[in-house]
């Protein structure tokens, strides 16, 4: 990395690729943009890698209890395997650096090779359960390794293919997909698992499964996603473009800074702090909440399939309501902060509505099954929801820093985050009603955060008026 921060970089890492026709007479219109028709394969070929690496970081959670039966697995198990996913962002430095210098292709690739890997490695049908749970955890923690490049890239890809008026769109769905993925585990697992007591679906009259078949139809699940990457990594393979042959606009084609004057603007950025901050806490909070939802909703009885319902619904909601909203941004341009806002106090009002109903015995507030579905679900609408218009408030707040290096900074401090909660959920995992107020108290901090913070548009002007 030394040779990163050269002086010749640095003195002209500010020179713009694209010059103003006013800087020079003599040289005419500034160059022009266009758009591709492939860039939806490309968003495509992203989006659709960004849901199985979610689908397979939320395998184990839906089905903890048919896990606990078929492998053996603790609860503090099942929080270490969610846990493995924030832990693969301690390189996150390292993805940032190769999506920086050597573009979006190389860094995917070699994301997609470790999910490819890991998938395959948790796959072997060995007998011998304790290894098999070891090639398990080290499966988890190869995919957890593309976290950094699927979860933070989402943004650098939209700026580099999408003209303005579609880039918030396009952020929203490269970085909810992940979040889709999800929310399909919590589908997919409790409907094809079966579970200990013999629940499926609303059907009451199923006799128990044995250990074999749960284990059979976990193998089954495992196979199809290892067969899904598979096929994307192929497909990323031949064909992925870094970027296309002419940029979409000024703002992609300028040059940015260098990646360690980057990191050290970061660092010493409080307005990047604070955007960074608001959207760290709650998200890596809803992180590691949702990825053992099924725990968190164990006191309240409700069985393993409800809440993969719950679970699904939620992220589902917030997934639409993303992209909802990122395309009310890209029509409605410098309203970032006032829809966060909106988000965040919806988040903390339905957050604690559901953590009071969840203490009924003390609150003697009414609890049906109802109330929990929808101050849950609203829970995740609105904090899922929030992602995509985070990582372009970030992005305009730090332009000209890459929107990979800004992205990437703020999805470490969310998985650090949530990889904090899950560590201490593994040492205390009898009683997880804690968990509740953590979530509770983080969409207050965030709210807090983004009602004092200023805001402002650099990349958005660059785009309005140096390109007229």
């Amino acid at each position: 990395m030394g040779a990163v921060g050269s002086s010749a970089e640095d003195e002209d890492e500010r020179e713009p690729l694209l010059v103003p026709s006013h800087a020079d007479p003599a040289a005419g219109p500034p160059a022009p943009s266009r758009v591709y028709g492939r860039r939806w394969l490309v968003l495509s070929l992203f989006s659709l890698l960004a849901f199985m690496q979610g689908m397979v970081w939320n395998f184990w959670g839906p089905i903890q209890s048919s896990a606990a039966r078929a492998f053996g697995f603790t609860g503090s198990d099942i929080a270490l395997l969610v846990l493995w996913g924030p832990l693969g962002f301690a390189p996150w430095l390292l993805f940032m650096w190769l999506m920086d210098k050597k573009g979006l292709r190389a860094s995917l690739l070699l994301s997609s090779f470790f999910m490819l890997l890991g998938s395959a490695l948790r796959s072997i049908p060995l007998t011998d359960l304790p290894l098999r749970r070891w090639l398990i955890h080290g499966g988890h923690f190869l995919n957890g390794l593309a976290g950094p490049t699927i979860m933070s890239a989402g943004p650098f890809l939209s700026t580099t293919w999408f003209a303005p008026d579609q880039r918030a769109t396009a952020t929203a769905v490269a970085s909810l997909f992940c979040y889709l993925g999800s929310a399909a585990s919590f589908l997919v697992g409790p409907q094809v698992v079966p579970a200990p007591n013999g629940t499926r679906a609303v059907v009451a009259t199923v006799m128990p499964a044995s250990d074999a078949s749960i284990r059979d139809r976990i193998q089954l699940v495992m196979y199809a996603e290892l067969s899904a990457i598979a096929v994307l990594f192929a497909a990323v393979l031949l064909y992925f473009p870094s970027r296309p042959p002419q940029p979409p606009s000024v703002a992609a084609a300028s040059q940015r800074l260098g990646y360690r004057s980057s990191i050290c603007r970061l660092l010493s950025n409080v307005r990047f702090l604070m955007v960074a901050l608001a959207y760290a806490v709650p998200s890596g909070v809803m992180a590691g909440w949702g990825g053992v939802l099924d725990m968190v909703l164990t006191p309240a009885k409700v069985s393993q399939v409800d809440a993969g319902w719950i679970g699904f619904w939620s992220t589902v909601g917030g997934c639409v309501f993303g992209v909802a909203m990122a395309r009310f941004a890209d029509s409605i341009r410098g309203m970032l902060k006032l829809i966060l806002v909106l988000m965040l106090a919806g988040a903390s009002l339905s957050s604690t509505w559901f953590t009071l109903t969840c203490l009924s015995s003390f609150t003697h507030l009414p609890s049906t099954a109802a109330i929990l579905y929808t101050s849950c679900i609203l829970v995740g609408i609105f904090i899922n929801s929030s992602v995509p218009i985070f990582f372009e408030l970030l992005i305009e707040t730090v332009y000209p820093v890459p929107e990979g290096i800004s992205c990437g900074l703020a999805t470490f401090l969310g998985n650090l985050v949530s990889g904090l909660l899950l560590t201490f959920l593994t040492f205390y995992s009898t009683d997880v009603s804690w968990l509740n107020w953590c979530l509770t108290s983080s969409c207050l901090f965030s709210l807090f955060l983004i009602l004092f913070f200023r805001e402002s548009y650099d990349r958005l002007y660059l785009d309005v008026f140096v390109a007229v």
